[in-house]
Parts: structure tokens; sequence; C-alpha cells
């Protein structure tokens, strides 16, 4: 039997989970296609994650949902995520390092 190991430090991740629903799914297609993400299926869920940042471009979701779909859309479908998460009007991003949200918000 293995042991597992604790990694301690700043491993550059960040994700989501998001429902198993058609939502979920149509954001699992379009993500899987780019460089560093990497998505996992469960019975319920779907798990997104990323190296460096997370971007999700709201009206790519939408021309392959067929219709609208806006950044509280997204939270919805969101049951949690890790890193900065900064939402704009047409894209959520999610940063592994906080630092490098700071352009986008005051903290």
């Amino acid at each position: 039997m293995s042991q597992l190991e604790l990694e301690k430090g700043f491993n550059n991740k960040c994700g989501v989970t998001l429902s198993d629903s058609v939502e979920g799914r149509v954001i699992a297609d379009i993500m899987r296609e780019k460089p560093g993400v990497e998505v996992s299926h469960y019975p319920a869920m779907i798990r997104i994650d990323g190296t460096g940042v997370l971007e999700f471009d709201m009206s790519e979701i939408s021309d392959d949902l067929g219709r609208d779909f806006d950044p509280y859309s997204f939270q919805v479908e969101m049951s949690t995520h890790y890193g900065r998460m900064v939402m704009l009007d047409d894209k959520i991003m999610l940063f592994a390092d906080p630092e490098e949200a700071r352009k986008y918000i005051n903290f």
C-alpha cells in the first residue's frame, strides 16, 4: 500500500467544480481543448483544473449552448472554486496566484 504525501507550497493551480448538467458539460467540452486544463467527470459533478489562469469566456459558452450565458449563470452551475476568482461582464477568470488578479480588482 502506498503512502499519500502532503504537498506543501505553491502548486500554481486553480479550478472549479460544476454540476453535471447540460451547461456544465458544454463548459467542460470547451475547456478540455485549452492548453494546461484538466477535466475530470464524476457521477454528479465535473472538475476543471488549470495551471496559472483559467478563463471562462461567456460568449464562447453562449455560442456552444445556443443561448445567452452570463457570469451569474456560470456561478449557478459552479458549486466550488479554488484560486482568486474575478468576475467580469464577459468572462470569469481564476488565478492561482492572487497577485496576478491585482490588475482586475483592488485588494
